[in-house]
C-alpha cells in the first residue's frame, strides 16, 4: 500500500482533534456531569496516576485540559476516591504507568497478569511466598482496605518515608501486579484493595487472548493519537515493538489503519482512518505531565520541536524550568512551560517559572493573553482567589503583565 504523504501541520492538527484538545478554550465550555467525565476517560483509555500534589494530581488534570472546571468530588464518586468500600466502573492497573482503567476493561490485561515481573521482584516473591499467602488470605477475611490498615505480623511502619516500606506492603503490590487484589477505590490517595474474586462482576473475569488484546489496545492508541510511529503505538500501553507490529498489521488490513508519511519524520506512520483532519483547531490548555499528548517525549519532540521533562525527578541545580513543569498547548503549537503551585494557605496559584518556546519569543506577548484566562480557570477550579508570577523565565514579564491585565 502507498503510504499517503501529510504535511507537519496536519499531523499536529490530527493529533490535538484526535486527543479531545480541539475547542479546549477557557470559558468556551459547558457544565459537565458524570457521563461527559466518562466519554472523557473512555476517548483516553485510562487516566495515569502520580502522587505528586504540588498543583494537582496528574489524573484530574486531563480532563480540566478537555472539560474546563469540573467538580473533582464528581470524579472521586466515580473511582470511589474517599467514596466507599466497593468496586465501581473503574479500578486500576499497570496499563502505561499505574493508571486508572475501566472494569470492563480488565480481561484485556490478563496477559500481562500473567507474565512475570522483573527478575528481582519474581525473586523476592518467591523468596516470600508464604508472606504473600498470608496478606491474600487477611484480604480474604477482613474485605477490603487500605495497605496500612493491615494487621498482618510482617506490616510494621518503618521510620525513612514513603520508600520504606513493610514486607507486608510489597506482598500488596505483587498480588496486585498479579491480579489477585484489585483496587476498589483510594483513601487519602492510598489505594484500597479487595480479593480480585470476590469484587470483579462476572464480565471482567474472562480474559482476552494476547493478541488480541494487543490489536484492541494498539487500535486505541491509534485512535486517541490520530497519526503515530509504531513506536508511539507500544508507548501508549507499553507494548513489546514485535507484538505492536502484528496488531498493527492486522489493523491495517482490515482498514482501520492507514500507512502515512509525514513530513519531518524520520520513520513510517500510521494514520486512525477514522480520525479528523481539520483545517485549523483553536485551543489553549496547561498540560499534565502525564498526558497522553505529551507522555511520550519523543513524540512530542517530533510532533512540535519540545523537547520536554517534567524535572520533579531532577536535582534542583538542574532544573532549567521549574519543578512541576506543565506544557502550554495553544491551538495546535506547544509555545511554552510554566511551573505551577497552588499554595492553599494563601489562596494564590503561583507560576514559579514561565519559559516560552524560542520559535515563538516573537509572540510572547500575544500568547500570555491567551494563557492568562487559562490560569485563571485553573486558579478558580483549585480554589484559589489569585494568580501570581512569583518566578524567572524567559516568558514571566509577558504572562505576570497579561495575568494582571486579566
Amino acid at each position: 500500500m502507498t503510504a499517503a504523504r501529510i504535511s507537519a501541520a496536519q499531523a499536529r492538527r490530527i493529533a490535538i482533534a484526535a486527543g479531545g484538545l480541539d475547542g479546549a478554550l477557557p470559558g468556551e465550555r459547558g457544565r459537565t456531569g458524570a457521563k461527559t467525565l466518562q466519554r472523557a476517560i473512555a476517548r483516553l483509555g485510562l487516566l495515569q496516576l502520580d502522587s505528586v500534589n504540588v498543583f494537582e494530581r496528574s489524573h484530574y488534570l486531563p480532563l480540566l485540559s478537555r472539560l474546563g472546571p469540573y467538580d473533582r468530588t464528581a470524579l472521586d464518586r466515580l473511582l470511589h476516591h474517599d467514596h466507599g468500600r466497593r468496586l465501581g466502573g473503574y479500578t486500576e492497573y499497570v496499563a502505561h504507568e499505574a493508571a486508572v482503567i475501566d472494569v470492563a476493561d480488565w480481561p484485556l490485561w490478563a496477559w500481562k497478569r500473567q507474565q512475570p515481573m522483573r527478575p528481582s521482584d519474581e525473586r523476592w516473591a518467591a523468596e516470600h511466598s508464604t508472606l504473600i499467602d498470608g496478606v491474600l488470605s487477611e484480604f480474604a477475611e477482613r474485605g477490603p482496605m487500605r495497605p496500612s490498615e493491615m494487621e498482618h505480623p510482617a506490616h510494621q511502619r518503618l521510620p525513612g518515608g514513603w520508600w520504606n516500606k513493610s514486607d507486608a506492603y510489597w506482598a500488596t503490590a505483587v498480588l496486585f501486579r498479579r491480579g489477585e487484589l484489585v483496587t476498589v477505590g483510594r483513601s487519602r490517595f492510598e489505594r484500597r484493595y479487595a480479593v480480585a474474586d470476590a469484587v470483579l462482576p462476572e464480565a471482567a473475569r474472562g480474559e482476552v487472548e494476547r493478541g488480541e488484546a494487543h490489536r484492541v489496545l494498539v487500535a486505541r492508541a491509534a485512535e486517541a493519537y490520530g497519526v503515530a510511529t509504531l513506536d508511539d503505538l507500544a508507548d501508549y500501553h507499553r507494548l513489546q515493538r514485535a507484538e505492536t507490529q502484528m496488531a498493527v498489521d492486522a489493523l491495517v488490513d482490515a482498514g482501520e489503519l492507514e500507512p502515512v508519511s509525514v513530513e519531518g519524520w524520520s520513520r513510517p506512520a500510521y494514520r486512525w482512518a477514522r480520525a479528523r483532519n481539520p483545517r485549523r483547531v483553536r485551543a489553549t490548555a496547561l498540560l499534565s505531565p502525564f498526558d497522553p499528548i505529551v507522555w511520550h517525549r519523543p513524540r512530542a519532540e517530533r510532533l512540535w520541536g519540545f523537547e520536554y521533562r517534567i524535572s520533579i525527578y531532577t536535582p534542583a541545580p538542574q532544573r532549567a524550568h521549574g519543578y512541576y513543569v506543565l506544557p502550554v498547548l495553544v491551538d495546535d503549537e506547544l509555545v511554552g512551560r510554566v511551573d505551577l503551585k497552588s499554595d492553599r494557605r494563601a489562596g494564590v496559584l503561583r507560576v514559579q517559572h514561565a519559559t516560552v518556546e524560542p520559535s515563538h519569543a516573537a509572540r510572547a506577548g500575544e500568547l500570555a493573553e491567551r494563557l492568562a484566562p487559562a490560569l485563571a480557570e485553573a486558579a478558580a477550579w483549585q480554589g484559589l482567589g489569585s494568580v501570581e508570577v512569583t518566578g524567572p523565565g524567559t516568558w514571566a514579564r509577558e504572562v505576570a503583565a497579561a495575568v494582571r491585565r486579566g
